[in-house]
Protein backbone atom coordinates (compact mmCIF):
# COMPACT_ATOMS: atom_id res chain seq x y z
CA UNK A 1 0.00 0.00 0.00
CA UNK A 2 1.26 3.44 -0.95
CA UNK A 3 -0.18 6.72 0.30
CA UNK A 4 -0.45 9.30 -2.49
CA UNK A 5 -0.32 12.75 -0.96
CA UNK A 6 0.26 15.95 -2.91
CA UNK A 7 2.93 17.53 -0.72
CA UNK A 8 5.94 19.79 -1.07
CA UNK A 9 9.39 18.95 0.33
CA UNK A 10 10.04 20.22 3.85
CA UNK A 11 12.96 22.43 2.83
CA UNK A 12 10.69 24.45 0.53
CA UNK A 13 8.59 25.73 3.42
CA UNK A 14 10.92 25.61 6.44
CA UNK A 15 14.50 26.77 6.27
CA UNK A 16 16.44 24.88 8.97
CA UNK A 17 18.95 27.07 10.79
CA UNK A 18 20.84 23.93 11.73
CA UNK A 19 20.52 20.17 11.33
CA UNK A 20 18.23 18.61 12.35
CA UNK A 21 15.32 21.01 12.03
CA UNK A 22 14.40 22.21 15.53
CA UNK A 23 10.97 23.49 16.56
CA UNK A 24 11.07 24.66 20.18
CA UNK A 25 9.24 26.76 22.74
CA UNK A 26 7.19 26.51 25.91
CA UNK A 27 4.49 23.92 26.40
CA UNK A 28 2.20 26.84 27.31
CA UNK A 29 2.35 30.55 26.76
CA UNK A 30 1.85 31.65 30.38
CA UNK A 31 2.62 35.37 30.49
CA UNK A 32 3.87 37.83 27.91
CA UNK A 33 7.21 38.18 29.68
CA UNK A 34 7.67 34.40 29.98
CA UNK A 35 7.03 33.86 26.26
CA UNK A 36 9.14 36.79 25.04
CA UNK A 37 12.09 35.93 27.28
CA UNK A 38 12.00 32.26 26.32
CA UNK A 39 11.75 33.17 22.63
CA UNK A 40 14.72 35.52 22.92
CA UNK A 41 16.86 32.90 24.67
CA UNK A 42 15.96 30.29 22.06
CA UNK A 43 16.79 32.67 19.21
CA UNK A 44 20.17 33.39 20.82
CA UNK A 45 21.13 29.70 20.56
CA UNK A 46 21.14 30.00 16.78
CA UNK A 47 19.71 26.50 16.51
CA UNK A 48 15.94 26.99 16.61
CA UNK A 49 14.12 27.30 13.28
CA UNK A 50 10.54 27.69 14.56
CA UNK A 51 9.09 29.02 17.84
CA UNK A 52 6.21 26.92 19.18
CA UNK A 53 3.89 27.71 22.07
CA UNK A 54 0.66 26.24 23.44
CA UNK A 55 -2.14 28.81 23.30
CA UNK A 56 -5.13 26.51 23.81
CA UNK A 57 -4.31 23.49 25.95
CA UNK A 58 -6.65 20.48 25.82
CA UNK A 59 -6.34 19.00 29.32
CA UNK A 60 -7.42 15.57 30.47
CA UNK A 61 -9.50 16.92 33.36
CA UNK A 62 -11.31 20.25 33.90
CA UNK A 63 -9.88 22.68 36.40
CA UNK A 64 -6.33 22.40 35.07
CA UNK A 65 -4.70 25.27 33.17
CA UNK A 66 -6.18 25.12 29.68
CA UNK A 67 -4.06 27.76 28.02
CA UNK A 68 -3.98 31.55 28.12
CA UNK A 69 -6.22 31.74 25.07
CA UNK A 70 -6.37 34.21 22.21
CA UNK A 71 -4.37 36.95 23.95
CA UNK A 72 -1.34 34.68 23.73
CA UNK A 73 -1.44 34.98 19.94
CA UNK A 74 -0.54 38.64 20.26
CA UNK A 75 2.40 37.76 22.49
CA UNK A 76 3.50 35.22 19.91
CA UNK A 77 3.20 37.83 17.17
CA UNK A 78 5.44 40.17 19.17
CA UNK A 79 7.96 37.37 19.80
CA UNK A 80 8.07 36.74 16.06
CA UNK A 81 8.72 40.44 15.36
CA UNK A 82 11.49 40.64 17.97
CA UNK A 83 13.31 37.38 17.16
CA UNK A 84 12.53 36.82 13.48
CA UNK A 85 11.49 33.24 14.26
CA UNK A 86 8.44 31.80 12.45
CA UNK A 87 5.74 30.68 14.89
CA UNK A 88 3.66 27.54 15.34
CA UNK A 89 0.59 26.74 17.46
CA UNK A 90 -1.82 23.85 17.96
CA UNK A 91 -5.38 24.28 16.70
CA UNK A 92 -8.32 22.12 17.74
CA UNK A 93 -11.24 23.67 15.84
CA UNK A 94 -12.11 26.08 13.04
CA UNK A 95 -12.22 29.07 15.42
CA UNK A 96 -8.64 28.40 16.49
CA UNK A 97 -7.61 28.26 12.84
CA UNK A 98 -9.26 31.59 12.06
CA UNK A 99 -7.72 33.34 15.07
CA UNK A 100 -4.25 31.91 14.43
CA UNK A 101 -4.34 32.97 10.78
CA UNK A 102 -5.49 36.46 11.77
CA UNK A 103 -2.50 36.69 14.12
CA UNK A 104 -0.08 35.74 11.29
CA UNK A 105 0.95 32.41 12.84
CA UNK A 106 3.20 30.67 10.31
CA UNK A 107 2.58 26.98 11.04
CA UNK A 108 -0.35 25.13 12.60
CA UNK A 109 -0.44 21.64 14.02
CA UNK A 110 -3.26 19.24 14.81
CA UNK A 111 -2.85 17.66 18.24
CA UNK A 112 -3.10 13.98 19.19
CA UNK A 113 -6.47 14.42 20.88
CA UNK A 114 -7.85 16.02 17.71
CA UNK A 115 -6.34 13.53 15.26
CA UNK A 116 -8.27 10.75 16.95
CA UNK A 117 -11.59 12.36 15.91
CA UNK A 118 -12.32 12.57 12.14
CA UNK A 119 -15.09 15.13 12.77
CA UNK A 120 -12.63 17.47 14.47
CA UNK A 121 -10.02 17.01 11.74
CA UNK A 122 -12.59 17.68 9.03
CA UNK A 123 -13.73 20.85 10.82
CA UNK A 124 -10.12 22.07 10.82
CA UNK A 125 -9.67 21.01 7.19
CA UNK A 126 -12.77 22.96 6.14
CA UNK A 127 -11.37 26.09 7.79
CA UNK A 128 -8.13 25.66 5.82
CA UNK A 129 -9.75 25.62 2.38
CA UNK A 130 -7.97 28.12 0.14
CA UNK A 131 -5.17 28.77 2.67
CA UNK A 132 -1.51 28.14 1.83
CA UNK A 133 0.02 27.41 5.24
CA UNK A 134 2.12 24.52 6.61
CA UNK A 135 0.19 22.01 8.70
CA UNK A 136 1.67 19.30 10.91
CA UNK A 137 -0.44 16.39 12.14
CA UNK A 138 0.41 14.54 15.35
CA UNK A 139 -0.27 10.84 15.62
CA UNK A 140 -3.52 9.97 17.42
CA UNK A 141 -3.38 9.18 21.13
CA UNK A 142 -4.11 5.51 20.45
CA UNK A 143 -1.93 3.41 18.11
CA UNK A 144 -4.13 3.52 15.02
CA UNK A 145 -2.21 4.13 11.80
CA UNK A 146 -5.42 4.50 9.77
CA UNK A 147 -6.56 7.44 11.92
CA UNK A 148 -3.19 9.15 11.42
CA UNK A 149 -3.32 8.58 7.67
CA UNK A 150 -6.94 9.69 7.50
CA UNK A 151 -6.15 12.98 9.23
CA UNK A 152 -3.27 13.65 6.82
CA UNK A 153 -5.53 12.87 3.86
CA UNK A 154 -8.29 15.19 5.10
CA UNK A 155 -5.84 18.08 5.50
CA UNK A 156 -4.25 17.34 2.13
CA UNK A 157 -7.67 17.17 0.45
CA UNK A 158 -8.30 20.72 1.71
CA UNK A 159 -5.49 21.86 -0.58
CA UNK A 160 -2.68 21.89 1.99
CA UNK A 161 0.54 20.79 0.29
CA UNK A 162 2.95 21.95 3.01
CA UNK A 163 2.31 18.93 5.17
CA UNK A 164 4.24 16.97 7.81
CA UNK A 165 3.53 14.35 10.46
CA UNK A 166 4.58 14.59 14.11
CA UNK A 167 5.46 11.39 15.96
CA UNK A 168 4.70 11.96 19.68
CA UNK A 169 4.16 8.40 20.91
CA UNK A 170 1.03 6.48 21.89
CA UNK A 171 -0.91 5.81 25.06
CA UNK A 172 -0.45 2.36 26.56
CA UNK A 173 -1.96 0.46 29.48
CA UNK A 174 1.51 -0.81 30.33
CA UNK A 175 3.52 1.39 32.67
CA UNK A 176 6.97 2.05 31.26
CA UNK A 177 9.67 4.67 31.55
CA UNK A 178 7.94 6.71 28.85
CA UNK A 179 4.91 8.94 29.13
CA UNK A 180 3.82 7.71 25.70
CA UNK A 181 5.24 4.57 24.12
CA UNK A 182 7.30 5.48 21.02
CA UNK A 183 6.05 2.51 19.00
CA UNK A 184 8.62 3.38 16.34
CA UNK A 185 7.11 0.79 14.03
CA UNK A 186 4.07 3.05 13.51
CA UNK A 187 6.19 5.95 12.29
CA UNK A 188 8.25 3.57 10.16
CA UNK A 189 5.09 2.16 8.56
CA UNK A 190 3.89 5.68 7.76
CA UNK A 191 7.27 6.55 6.23
CA UNK A 192 7.25 3.33 4.22
CA UNK A 193 3.87 3.99 2.60
CA UNK A 194 4.58 7.69 2.05
CA UNK A 195 8.38 8.21 1.75
CA UNK A 196 8.06 11.87 0.74
CA UNK A 197 6.14 12.80 3.92
CA UNK A 198 8.35 14.63 6.46
CA UNK A 199 8.12 13.22 9.98
CA UNK A 200 9.05 15.36 12.98
CA UNK A 201 9.72 13.63 16.29
CA UNK A 202 8.36 15.02 19.59
CA UNK A 203 10.67 13.67 22.34
CA UNK A 204 9.01 15.81 25.01
CA UNK A 205 5.66 14.02 24.85
CA UNK A 206 7.18 10.60 24.32
CA UNK A 207 9.45 10.93 27.36
CA UNK A 208 7.42 12.92 29.86
CA UNK A 209 10.71 13.76 31.59
CA UNK A 210 13.76 15.63 30.37
CA UNK A 211 16.27 12.92 31.32
CA UNK A 212 15.12 10.60 28.50
CA UNK A 213 14.93 13.27 25.79
CA UNK A 214 18.54 12.84 24.51
CA UNK A 215 17.98 9.10 23.98
CA UNK A 216 14.72 9.54 22.06
CA UNK A 217 16.03 12.50 20.05
CA UNK A 218 19.08 10.53 18.93
CA UNK A 219 17.00 7.49 17.99
CA UNK A 220 14.67 9.71 15.94
CA UNK A 221 17.64 11.12 14.05
CA UNK A 222 19.03 7.61 13.54
CA UNK A 223 15.67 6.63 11.98
CA UNK A 224 16.01 9.52 9.51
CA UNK A 225 13.26 11.72 10.93
CA UNK A 226 13.51 15.22 9.51
CA UNK A 227 13.35 17.21 12.73
CA UNK A 228 12.53 17.55 16.40
CA UNK A 229 9.83 19.41 18.31
CA UNK A 230 11.06 19.96 21.87
CA UNK A 231 9.39 21.96 24.62
CA UNK A 232 11.57 24.64 26.19
CA UNK A 233 10.87 27.05 29.05
CA UNK A 234 13.12 29.75 30.51
CA UNK A 235 12.71 28.05 33.91
CA UNK A 236 11.09 24.58 33.60
CA UNK A 237 10.83 24.19 37.38
CA UNK A 238 8.04 26.79 37.52
CA UNK A 239 6.24 25.91 34.27
CA UNK A 240 2.46 25.84 34.56
CA UNK A 241 2.15 22.70 32.42
CA UNK A 242 4.40 19.68 31.82
CA UNK A 243 7.28 21.07 33.85
CA UNK A 244 9.15 17.74 33.97
CA UNK A 245 9.46 17.37 30.21
CA UNK A 246 10.67 20.85 29.31
CA UNK A 247 14.30 21.91 28.80
CA UNK A 248 15.81 25.30 29.45
CA UNK A 249 17.11 27.03 26.29
CA UNK A 250 20.67 26.41 27.51
CA UNK A 251 20.07 22.68 28.02
CA UNK A 252 18.31 22.47 24.66
CA UNK A 253 21.31 24.02 22.95
CA UNK A 254 23.59 21.53 24.72
CA UNK A 255 21.40 18.64 23.59
CA UNK A 256 21.67 19.69 19.95
CA UNK A 257 25.46 19.80 20.29
CA UNK A 258 25.73 16.17 21.40
CA UNK A 259 23.41 14.63 18.79
CA UNK A 260 25.20 12.52 16.19
CA UNK A 261 23.99 13.21 12.66
CA UNK A 262 24.07 10.41 10.12
CA UNK A 263 23.58 10.28 6.37
CA UNK A 264 20.98 8.14 4.61
CA UNK A 265 23.52 6.78 2.15
CA UNK A 266 27.31 6.56 2.08
CA UNK A 267 29.42 7.46 -0.97
CA UNK A 268 32.12 5.03 0.14
CA UNK A 269 32.07 2.18 -2.39
CA UNK A 270 33.68 -0.31 0.01
CA UNK A 271 30.95 0.42 2.56
CA UNK A 272 28.24 0.05 -0.11
CA UNK A 273 29.66 -3.27 -1.35
CA UNK A 274 29.93 -4.71 2.17
CA UNK A 275 26.42 -3.54 3.04
CA UNK A 276 25.06 -5.20 -0.10
CA UNK A 277 26.70 -8.50 0.89
CA UNK A 278 25.23 -8.33 4.38
CA UNK A 279 21.79 -7.55 2.95
CA UNK A 280 22.04 -10.60 0.72
CA UNK A 281 22.68 -12.67 3.85
CA UNK A 282 19.60 -11.14 5.49
CA UNK A 283 17.51 -11.95 2.40
CA UNK A 284 18.66 -15.57 2.48
CA UNK A 285 17.91 -15.94 6.19
CA UNK A 286 14.49 -14.30 5.76
CA UNK A 287 13.64 -16.79 3.04
CA UNK A 288 14.63 -19.63 5.38
CA UNK A 289 12.48 -18.18 8.19
CA UNK A 290 9.43 -17.97 5.89
CA UNK A 291 10.00 -21.51 4.68
CA UNK A 292 10.29 -22.85 8.24
CA UNK A 293 7.20 -20.92 9.26
CA UNK A 294 5.25 -22.56 6.43
CA UNK A 295 6.49 -25.98 7.55
CA UNK A 296 5.43 -25.19 11.12
CA UNK A 297 1.94 -24.24 9.98
CA UNK A 298 1.64 -27.51 8.07
CA UNK A 299 2.28 -29.35 11.34
CA UNK A 300 -0.23 -27.05 13.09
CA UNK A 301 -2.79 -28.04 10.46
CA UNK A 302 -2.25 -31.73 11.25
CA UNK A 303 -2.55 -31.03 14.99
CA UNK A 304 -5.82 -29.16 14.34
CA UNK A 305 -7.26 -32.10 12.46
CA UNK A 306 -6.12 -34.51 15.18
CA UNK A 307 -7.73 -32.41 17.92
CA UNK A 308 -10.90 -32.06 15.88
CA UNK A 309 -11.23 -35.80 15.28
CA UNK A 310 -10.67 -36.54 18.97
CA UNK A 311 -12.83 -33.68 20.33
CA UNK A 312 -9.94 -31.97 22.09
CA UNK A 313 -9.99 -28.21 22.77
CA UNK A 314 -7.79 -25.94 20.69
CA UNK A 315 -6.24 -24.00 23.56
CA UNK A 316 -4.20 -25.97 26.08
CA UNK A 317 -2.66 -23.57 28.56
CA UNK A 318 -0.11 -26.00 29.98
CA UNK A 319 1.35 -26.60 26.54
CA UNK A 320 1.48 -22.85 25.86
CA UNK A 321 3.31 -22.24 29.15
CA UNK A 322 5.76 -25.00 28.27
CA UNK A 323 6.48 -23.44 24.89
CA UNK A 324 6.98 -19.97 26.36
CA UNK A 325 9.33 -21.18 29.10
CA UNK A 326 11.47 -23.33 26.82
CA UNK A 327 11.67 -20.88 23.92
CA UNK A 328 12.33 -17.88 26.13
CA UNK A 329 15.16 -19.69 27.88
CA UNK A 330 16.63 -20.74 24.53
CA UNK A 331 16.31 -17.21 23.13
CA UNK A 332 17.95 -15.75 26.21
CA UNK A 333 20.88 -18.15 25.78
CA UNK A 334 21.20 -16.86 22.20
CA UNK A 335 21.09 -13.26 23.49
CA UNK A 336 17.81 -12.37 21.84
CA UNK A 337 15.79 -9.59 23.43
CA UNK A 338 13.20 -11.06 25.82
CA UNK A 339 10.47 -8.62 24.78
CA UNK A 340 11.03 -9.38 21.09
CA UNK A 341 10.95 -13.12 21.73
CA UNK A 342 7.72 -12.87 23.73
CA UNK A 343 5.98 -10.83 21.00
CA UNK A 344 7.20 -13.18 18.28
CA UNK A 345 5.97 -16.29 20.11
CA UNK A 346 2.61 -14.66 20.82
CA UNK A 347 2.23 -13.79 17.14
CA UNK A 348 3.07 -17.35 16.05
CA UNK A 349 0.78 -18.84 18.70
CA UNK A 350 -2.04 -16.53 17.67
CA UNK A 351 -1.76 -17.67 14.06
CA UNK A 352 -1.68 -21.32 15.20
CA UNK A 353 -4.90 -20.81 17.19
CA UNK A 354 -6.52 -19.08 14.20
CA UNK A 355 -5.57 -21.93 11.87
CA UNK A 356 -6.85 -24.64 14.24
CA UNK A 357 -10.08 -22.69 14.82
CA UNK A 358 -10.57 -22.56 11.06
CA UNK A 359 -10.24 -26.35 10.90
CA UNK A 360 -12.74 -26.82 13.75
CA UNK A 361 -15.25 -24.47 12.17
CA UNK A 362 -14.92 -26.21 8.83
CA UNK A 363 -16.16 -29.43 10.46
CA UNK A 364 -19.11 -27.64 12.08
CA UNK A 365 -20.08 -26.11 8.73
CA UNK A 366 -19.99 -29.52 7.05
CA UNK A 367 -22.14 -31.12 9.78
CA UNK A 368 -24.73 -28.36 9.53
Amino acid sequence: MKLNLNIRPLNTWIKPISEPLLIAGPCSAETEDQLLTTADLLAQTGKVSVLRAGIWKPRTRPGEFEGIGSIGLQWLKRAKAETGLPTAVEVANSKHVEEALAADVDILWVGARSTVNPFTVQDIANALQGVDIPIMVKNPVNPDLSLWIGALERINNAGITKLAAIHRGFSSFEKTAFRNEPMWEMAIQLKTICPELPIINDPSHICGNRELIPYIAQKAIDLDMQGLMIESHLDPSVAWTDAKQQLSPTDLSGLMDILTLRTVESRDQVFTDNLTKLRHQIDKIDDQIIQKMAERMQVVHKIGEYKRDNNVTILQVNRWDEIMNKRNAFAQALRLDANFTHKLLELIHGESIRKQTEIMNAKIAIEQ
